[in-house]
C-alpha cells in the first residue's frame, strides 16, 4: 500500500508555513480549513466541529459555507450521520450516501460522501475534522491519509489553545488575590505627590533600574487538593510575606502582575539597584521555603521564580483612577523590564535568572551558573541568562554552598 510520503511531507510543510505568522487560534484553524479544501479537490466544504465543552471559552465556532446565512459548523453538522458514526465508532468514517443539507429556506443542497474524522486528547474527542465532497466523486485512499494527518496537527493547535486558556484564568484569578497588595505602594511615592502633585504631569524620564519579577509555581497542583478558601489563603500569605524584604532592600512594588509581582529597584547607582534586588530575590527566595514547607507539610512545594534584569527604562509617576480610589506609583517600561517578566516566566522548580547587564553589576559577589543563550518565549534572538541557584543545574550528587549576601 503506497503510504504517499512525500505529499505528506508537502502538505504539512505548506501548512507549517500558512499558520507561522498567525496567533489567533480562530485564524489558524481557519488555514487548516483551507488546507483540508486543498488536499480534497472535491469538496465541498470542509468544517472543525469542536466538540470540546469549554471550546466556547478559547475559541469561536467555524461557519458552514453550505447554507445560505452563516451558521456555526457545530448547530449544522452535529447530527449528520458521519458525525454519529465517527463518534459512536471514535475512529474516521466515510459515509457514502448523505442525507441532503436542509437550509434555512427549506432548499436542499445535495452532497456526496462525507467523511468525519474524530480529534482526540487523553482519549477524549475534541474535535471533528469534516468534509464533505461533491456528488459523484469519493475520496482515495490518499486524500483519507492526508485528512488524517491534518485532524492530529488540528488536535495539536487545540490542546495548545485549551492549555494557554487555562494558564491565563490561573493568572487572572491569581492576581485577583494579590490585589490587596496594592497599598504598599512605597510611603516616599506617596508624600512626592501629596507635595508637589504637578509631577504627575511630567514626561516620564530614563533612568538606571533593575526590575524583578516573580511568579508563582504550582498553582494547579496547589488547588487539586485543596480547597479555594486554603488556597487564597496560602498565596495571600505567602506574597505578603514578601513585602517587608522587598522595602528593606529599597525595591517599589510596581503592581500585580499576573501571577506575581513587579518590583522596581531605582533609588541607587545601577549597580546598587542591581544588588538590592539580589538581595531581595534570595530574601524572597529563603521566606518561600519556609512558606511553603509550613503549608505544603511535607508535599510537593511551592515554588516562587523569579526574572531580573538591569538597565535604561523610562521611570514616572503614573496614576490610576478608579471609583472608590486613586493609586499613585512609579513604573519602569521598555526592553529592560520586558526581558525581567520574560525571565521569570522561563524560570523553573524557584529559579532566579539574570540578564546580561545584571550578571555584569554582581559578578564576585555570588556565584553565577552560565545557562548560555537560549530561545525565550516572546523574544526573536536567543537571550544569554544566568542562574543564582546553581544546585538546580547540577547532577544531583552535588550540593554547592548556599549564596550568601555581601555586606
Amino acid at each position: 500500500m503506497k503510504k504517499y510520503y512525500k505529499e505528506r511531507f508537502e502538505a504539512q510543510r505548506r501548512l507549517a508555513k500558512s499558520v507561522a505568522s498567525l496567533n489567533e487560534v480562530n485564524d489558524i484553524l481557519e488555514k487548516m480549513r483551507e488546507e483540508a479544501r486543498k488536499l480534497v479537490p472535491s469538496s465541498m466544504e470542509a468544517c472543525i466541529l469542536l466538540m470540546d465543552r469549554d471550546a466556547q471559552k478559547y475559541t469561536r465556532p467555524l461557519q458552514c459555507a453550505l447554507y445560505d446565512k452563516p451558521l456555526n459548523c457545530l448547530l449544522c453538522k452535529r447530527s449528520r450521520a458521519a458525525i454519529q458514526k465517527a463518534l459512536d465508532k471514535q475512529k474516521g468514517v466515510v459515509v457514502s450516501k448523505p442525507d441532503p443539507i436542509v437550509r434555512h429556506d427549506g432548499s436542499q443542497v445535495e452532497v456526496g460522501p462525507e467523511a468525519a474524522i474524530p480529534i482526540f486528547a487523553n482519549d477524549e474527542i475534541l474535535a471533528v475534522l469534516s468534509v464533505v465532497s461533491k456528488p459523484g466523486t469519493r475520496f482515495t485512499s490518499k486524500e483519507f491519509l492526508l485528512m488524517r494527518d491534518l485532524s492530529e496537527a488540528v488536535g495539536n493547535v487545540i490542546m495548545n489553545a485549551k492549555k494557554h486558556w487555562s494558564v491565563t484564568q490561573e493568572k487572572i484569578k491569581i492576581g485577583q488575590m494579590l490585589a490587596h497588595l496594592s497599598p504598599f505602594v512605597p510611603q516616599s511615592v506617596r508624600q512626592i505627590v501629596e507635595n508637589n502633585p504637578d509631577l504627575l504631569k511630567l514626561e516620564k524620564e530614563k533612568k538606571d533600574v533593575t526590575v524583578l519579577f516573580l511568579d508563582l509555581e504550582g498553582y494547579t497542583r496547589l488547588s487539586s487538593h485543596r480547597s479555594e478558601i486554603e488556597v487564597n489563603e496560602i498565596v495571600e500569605k505567602m506574597f505578603s510575606s514578601f513585602v517587608d524584604p522587598i522595602h528593606r532592600s529599597g525595591g517599589d512594588i510596581n503592581e500585580t502582575a499576573g501571577d506575581g509581582l513587579m518590583i522596581i529597584f531605582k533609588n541607587y547607582n545601577p549597580k546598587g539597584n542591581a544588588i538590592n534586588a539580589i538581595k531581595a530575590a534570595f530574601d524572597i527566595d529563603r521566606i518561600s521555603h519556609q512558606m511553603s514547607k509550613k503549608f505544603n507539610g511535607g508535599s510537593q512545594p511551592i515554588h516562587v521564580n523569579m526574572g531580573i534584569n538591569s538597565g535604561t527604562a523610562l521611570v514616572g509617576l503614573t496614576q490610576f483612577k478608579g471609583l472608590l480610589d486613586t493609586r499613585m506609583t512609579y513604573t519602569a517600561s521598555g526592553p529592560v523590564t520586558n526581558l525581567a517578566a520574560r525571565l521569570a516566566d522561563y524560570a523553573k522548580g524557584g529559579d532566579i535568572l539574570i540578564g546580561e547587564e545584571t550578571k555584569k553589576f554582581v559578578e564576585g559577589l555570588w556565584p553565577i551558573t552560565d545557562l548560555g543563550a537560549v530561545h525565550i518565549k516572546g523574544l526573536e534572538e536567543p537571550t544569554k541568562i544566568y542562574s543564582l541557584k546553581a544546585e538546580l543545574h547540577l547532577p544531583s550528587d552535588q550540593t554547592p554552598r548556599q549564596p550568601s549576601s555581601p555586606s
